[in-house]
């Protein structure tokens, strides 16, 4: 994705932010054993990112991991400010702008553009970061707690308590939970 001419999208939809990162991602692929393992087809990812078709049909599995393995660190940050540091330097470096753009009817449409196609993937990204940062706070962001897993998650529970990327994961770890307090009591 080496072309350098300016695009036009909308902030990536929160399920394939995620998909993103926890599927391209090497700190989540390593952690779950999927490290060597063949990525899927960027096609089963390119269409539900929510880019321009010119932008998603340039889109490599080299280009999916480096992505993901910037993100990463937004989700993995150990405050606030680290996490708020991270992604304003996302922003930044993608060069990312605001537009307004006429939607159907000549409605107006925010939107937002950067110089180089090749930014766009991450700009997408960090923009739906900001947004869901902005409406939910940064407790509503994170890597899952399970033992060897570094899946990312994005909290939209009522309550804002996830702290697993899945169910899978929420109950492997209380099954093993349980059978530690089993084995302790006998």
């Amino acid at each position: 994705m080496a072309e350098r001419m300016a695009v036009t999208f909308t902030d990536m939809p929160l399920p394939a932010l995620t998909d993103l990162v926890n599927g391209w991602g090497t700190l989540p692929r390593e952690g779950d054993g999927r490290g060597d393992a063949p990525h899927r087809p960027v096609s089963d990812i390119a269409a539900h990112l929510g880019l321009p078709a010119r932008v998603s049909a340039g889109l490599t599995p080299e280009a999916l991991a480096r992505a993901a393995d910037r993100l990463h660190p937004v989700f993995s940050a150990q405050d606030a400010g680290a996490c708020a540091r991270h992604l304003t330097r996302l922003l930044a470096d993608s060069g990312v702008r605001p537009v307004v753009e006429a939607g159907e009817g000549g409605a107006p449409r925010a939107a937002w553009s950067v110089d180089d196609a090749g930014h766009a993937l991450v700009a997408a990204a960090a923009i739906a970061l900001r947004q869901h940062l902005a409406a939910h706070g940064f407790a509503r962001i994170g890597v899952c707690t399970a033992g060897k897993c570094a899946d990312v998650y994005l909290d939209q529970s009522p309550g804002g308590r996830r702290r697993f990327c899945s169910v899978t994961c929420q109950n492997r770890t209380r099954v093993a939970a349980f059978r530690s307090r089993k084995a302790a009591t006998g």
